[in-house]
């Protein structure tokens, strides 16, 4: 196979590069290195790396033309990133996924959209599936933009599916965290890991009491490989995530003991941290049931393991910059 990845450079994309030469494919990536880096990739010769944006149609257009499959991973990505910079974040999101959903429809290349446990914004439930009804911010929260503008990738996906018959499939992605990944842009774990190894205090916004669910990104890779490469998978949402749920204090706790470190807890107010009248799920883990019934697909890494990899690949970057 010939696969395209959109964002290949950034976190996830290039664990998934990985896996695909390793088996064999062919691969190219189209990133503007804007949150992926080079380095992601850099150990991946076999691979070609385009240095451009998913809104230069003519591009995407001539990459999609001589593939097989397209991953689509490219987006705006991190809280920090998303209040600092709402315009980027919707255009590179909304417009970006359209320009791919063109092209692939043109080609007729099957296309896996990721998205985010994020559209399912700040329903009470504590667990969420694929059919819930989704409860989002007012307009004027920056915050939600991010929410939506992924939401509005999916409505489009759908669309081309129902209207047009283009073969998709959308990974609806929760936490997914591992080596590479890092805190520049408001990511948890890598942020909380990078200041216990620095002996700072870990900031924990609000009163730490919200929970999530934390998927090792060697988990999420496989489930994007078999989803691809199903027929009766297509114009359908999945999500992927674990189920091992920790409230962020505990996290801050137990990553201050598997560091050794002696950092202490800073409890900052989101406020503080994004600006006024930011908001927050308070609780979000995912349903597993239709992507187990579809794929099989299980989680199998726990906590303490997705903490251990992410604490060597930071220490060991930290020794060499």
């Amino acid at each position: 196979m010939r696969a395209l990845v959109t964002g290949g450079a950034g976190f996830i994309g290039s664990h998934l590069c990985e896996a695909l030469l390793a088996r064999g494919d062919a691969v190219f990536v189209l990133d503007d290195l804007s949150t992926g880096r080079f380095e992601n990739i850099e150990h991946l010769p076999a691979l070609e790396c385009i240095i451009d944006t998913v809104l230069n149609q003519d591009i995407v257009r001539d990459l999609v033309r001589d593939v097989d499959v397209v991953y689509h991973l490219a987006a705006t990505v991190g809280v920090q990133l998303v209040v600092n910079h709402p315009v980027q974040t919707i255009v590179n999101n909304i417009r970006g996924t359209e320009i791919v959903l063109e092209e692939t429809c043109r080609y007729r290349r099957k296309l896996l959209l990721t998205s985010t446990s994020e559209v399912y914004g700040k329903g009470t439930g504590e667990v969420f599936s694929e059919d819930d009804d989704r409860v989002i911010g007012p307009t004027h929260l920056i915050r939600w933009c991010y929410a939506a503008s992924k939401a509005i990738d999916e409505f489009l996906a759908l669309a081309y599916w129902r209207e047009k018959r283009h073969p998709i499939v959308v990974a609806r992605l929760f936490n997914t965290v591992g080596p590479r990944q890092t805190g520049r842009y408001g990511m948890v774990i890598p942020t909380l890991v990078s200041q216990a190894l620095r002996a700072e205090p870990l900031t924990v916004y609000g009163d730490g009491q919200q929970s999530r669910c934390f998927t090792y990104v060697g988990d999420v890779v496989p489930a994007l490989l078999t989803l691809m490469t199903r027929s009766d998978v297509n114009g359908e949402v999945y999500n992927i995530g674990s189920n091992q749920r920790v409230t962020i204090e505990a996290l801050a706790h137990k990553i201050i003991e598997r560091t050794g470190s002696k950092s202490s807890i800073k409890y900052v107010p989101y406020g503080e941290a994004y600006g006024p009248g930011y908001e927050d799920m308070r609780h979000r883990a995912p349903c597993l049931k239709k992507i187990r019934a579809a794929i099989g697909y299980e989680p199998r890494t726990l906590l303490d393991a997705i903490l251990d990899s992410v604490i060597d690949d930071l220490r060991m970057r930290m020794k060499t910059t």
